[in-house]
């Protein structure tokens, strides 16, 4: 059964069950105005294709973290100024929407947006373990969260997309990404995809995993929804897990998984996620800002 064919209260309830499993509190109908907005990046730009894929995303947002954990200063500013370890959905509900209103938002509020997490970056400050100082606007580690997330992202969509991206359309997505990422003060940043996977290698030396790593994957693999959703949460943790470099996988501590375990989660959760993405494909918030875009 396609979205179209689906009676609207099952649409209204796979809506509910997405905010449920995501922690999402905005609602589509926020990106429906001003008529003819484009946004910052415009209705033909690859990122609108690839932040719309569900479970690309989802799979790709909890890796990110899983890889941004091992950078002991990301981690000390995420442990101090935030409520990650018992808000877990919370966290990925506010960076879900910060993704979404910078890519589909009409302008201005994709630069209020921007504006807003440049000024709580400003003030988050503090000493880690060791005592060392970090600054959460430090350019440096901001290149490296923005490096961990975009390539997370596009690897997610690759991995579990049935129309995957061709080589140039992979390198537009990156270089799409790197214009939010410097107006969020990360600079320099590659504009391929080639060169995204090199950079992140280049902060191999600043690595470690440590207690709070451990405590971070911990909350992630132990993600909290109902009973119902369990099975499918399990399917998007492994597939999580798959999509990180070998290297990371290494300094995690995890094994890397075979073929055929790869290849069974990768289309049980394109099943799985079948029916959602149909939904959103209608009722989402791409759909709306697309109508919008598309208003005269």
């Amino acid at each position: 059964m396609t979205a179209p064919e689906m009676p609207p209260f099952v649409r209204r309830l796979i809506g509910l069950r997405i905010k449920q499993l995501t922690g999402s509190t905005s609602s589509p109908d926020a990106f429906a105005q001003p008529a003819g907005d484009p946004g910052l990046l415009g209705p033909d730009a690859v990122s609108w294709r690839v932040h719309a894929h569900f479970v690309g995303m989802m799979v790709g947002g909890l890796s990110s973290l899983m890889l941004q954990a091992l950078h002991p200063r990301a981690l000390a500013a995420v442990w101090d100024h935030s409520n990650f370890r018992s808000n877990l959905k919370g966290r990925l509900g506010r960076t879900a929407f910060f993704v979404a209103v910078t890519t589909y938002g009409a302008k201005a509020d994709a630069l209020s947006a921007i504006e807003r997490v440049n000024h709580i970056h400003a003030h988050v400050k503090g000493q880690m373990p060791d005592g060392n100082p970090y600054v959460a606007n430090e350019p440096e580690l901001l290149r490296w969260v923005h490096l961990a997330e975009v390539t997370s992202f596009l690897k997610g969509y690759q991995w579990l997309s049935t129309r995957p991206l061709s080589a140039f359309e992979e390198n537009t997505y990156i270089a799409e990404m790197a214009t939010i990422g410097q107006r969020l003060g990360a600079d320099p940043l590659p504009t391929d995809a080639l060169r995204s996977d090199e950079a992140l290698k280049t902060f191999q030396p600043d690595l470690r995993f440590d207690d709070r790593t451990q405590e971070i994957l911990r909350v992630i693999e132990n993600y909290p929804v109902e009973l119902w959703d369990l099975p499918f949460m399990k399917l998007v943790i492994q597939a999580s897990f798959h999509i990180l470099p070998d290297w990371a996988l290494h300094m995690l501590r995890k094994p890397v998984a075979c073929e055929w375990e790869k290849q069974i989660v990768r289309q049980a959760l394109r099943i799985a996620s079948a029916p959602v993405q149909a939904t959103l494909d209608i009722d989402g918030v791409a759909a709306h800002a697309r109508r919008r875009a598309q208003a005269c």
